[in-house]
This record gives structure tokens, C-alpha cells and sequence, in this order.
């Protein structure tokens, strides 16, 4: 079911901000590639809607903070078992 342009950034950000998903979580939930989740949170949002822009930025900045833990624990699970 395609969503309008204006409704699909606001809804993958309030998902994203809602549950601290990754874009790869969000992407997977709302079955679409994780290129358009970014654009559309990234660049489409911002235009949008600012205040829950600003949630999200910070839910991606602290997701970038973390990513190098996610893959050593990724890498850690490969060669555990």
C-alpha cells in the first residue's frame, strides 16, 4: 500500500523515535529498503515536521554512537557458536 509523500517520513520517524529503532529495524517493519528509510528521515522530515526531526536525530546519533558495540557483539555471536 504506497504511502503519500508527506505521511511516510512522519510515519517511520514516529516508529523510529517511538521504539530507538535502528533504520534497519525500521526498514525491515515497514518492509522497504533501508535508502529510503534514511531519505525520508534524513531529508524529507525535516520539512515536515522539525520537532519530531529533532527526536530522531537523536535517536540516530545515539544509534551511530553505539554501532561499533552492535558489531563487536554481531562478531562475537558469529564466532561464539
Amino acid at each position: 500500500m504506497p504511502q503519500s509523500d508527506d505521511k511516510r517520513p512522519v510515519m517511520l520517524g514516529e516508529y523510529l523515535a517511538a521504539n530507538d529503532a535502528t533504520v534497519r529495524q525500521t526498514a525491515a517493519h515497514f518492509r522497504i529498503s533501508k535508502s529510503t528509510v534514511h531519505k525520508d528521515i534524513t531529508q524529507r522530515l525535516c520539512r515536515l515536521d522539525s520537532e519530531l526531526y529533532e527526536r530522531v536525530r537523536a535517536v540516530l546519533d545515539r544509534n551511530k554512537a553505539l554501532r561499533h558495540i552492535r558489531g563487536g557483539q554481531a562478531t562475537r555471536r558469529k564466532y561464539k557458536g
